[in-house]
C-alpha cells in the first residue's frame, strides 16, 4: 500500500501547477552559453593581482547565482597573498604554467604544470609563485566577494598596507591569519 501511496503522491506532484511554476523559474536564471577568449575576461574587466599580474574573471558569480566563480591567474611575479581563511568558500586552482608553493593547513606542496589542489573553506592557506612568470585557472565556490576583492585591488595605485590589505580581506569575506610566504 506504500508503495502505491507513493506513486500517487509522485504523479499528483509532477503535474502542480506550483512545481510547473518552480521549474520555470529556476530555468529563467540559466544564462546563455558563452565564449570567453584566452587572456580576456567575462565582462572586458581588468583585474589584477600584486600590481601586475591580470587575474580575469572568466565565470562570473553573476552568470551562476553566485554558485561559482572561475578566474585566470597570470602572473607576473614571483611570491602570492597573505595566510588566510575563506570561512563559506571552497577553492580549486590548476596550474597551467610556472611552478607554485602552496601551504594548506599544516601541509606545503609544491604545484607545476597540470596540476590541481583544492582548498576547503576554513583551513588557512596561501600559494607564492616560484617562478617568474605562471598562469593558474581558479574556482570559487561560492562565488561570494571573491570578484569585487579583485576589482577593487585593480584600482589601487600602491601595494596596500598590512593593515589597509586586512581590512580589504575583512571586507570580502576573508581573515588575514599570517604573512604570505618568503621565497628565495
Amino acid at each position: 500500500m506504500q508503495r502505491r501511496q507513493f506513486i500517487t503522491a509522485t504523479a499528483v506532484a509532477a503535474t502542480s501547477p506550483t512545481l510547473t511554476f518552480a521549474a520555470s523559474e529556476s530555468s529563467a536564471t540559466i544564462p546563455a552559453p558563452f565564449v570567453v577568449k584566452g587572456r580576456e575576461s567575462r565582462f572586458a574587466e581588468k583585474t589584477k593581482l600584486f600590481g601586475t599580474s591580470p587575474n580575469d574573471i572568466k565565470v562570473s558569480a553573476k552568470d551562476t547565482g553566485n554558485m561559482l566563480s572561475v578566474l585566470e591567474y597570470n602572473g607576473r611575479e614571483k611570491g602570492g597573498p597573505p595566510l588566510h581563511i575563506h570561512p563559506s568558500q571552497d577553492e580549486i586552482f590548476y596550474v597551467m604554467e610556472g611552478n607554485y608553493l602552496f601551504v594548506v593547513g599544516a601541509e606545503h606542496h609544491k604545484l607545476t604544470t597540470g596540476d590541481l589542489i583544492f582548498l576547503p573553506r576554513n583551513v588557512p592557506h596561501t600559494f607564492a609563485q616560484l617562478t617568474d612568470t605562471g598562469r593558474m585557472v581558479f574556482f570559487l565556490q561560492p562565488g561570494g566577494k571573491m570578484e569585487d576583492y579583485f576589482r577593487k585591488l585593480g584600482t589601487l595605485t600602491a601595494q596596500p598596507s598590512p593593515q589597509e590589505g586586512a581590512k580589504l580581506f575583512t571586507d570580502h569575506d576573508m581573515q588575514v591569519v599570517g604573512p604570505p610566504l618568503t621565497i628565495d
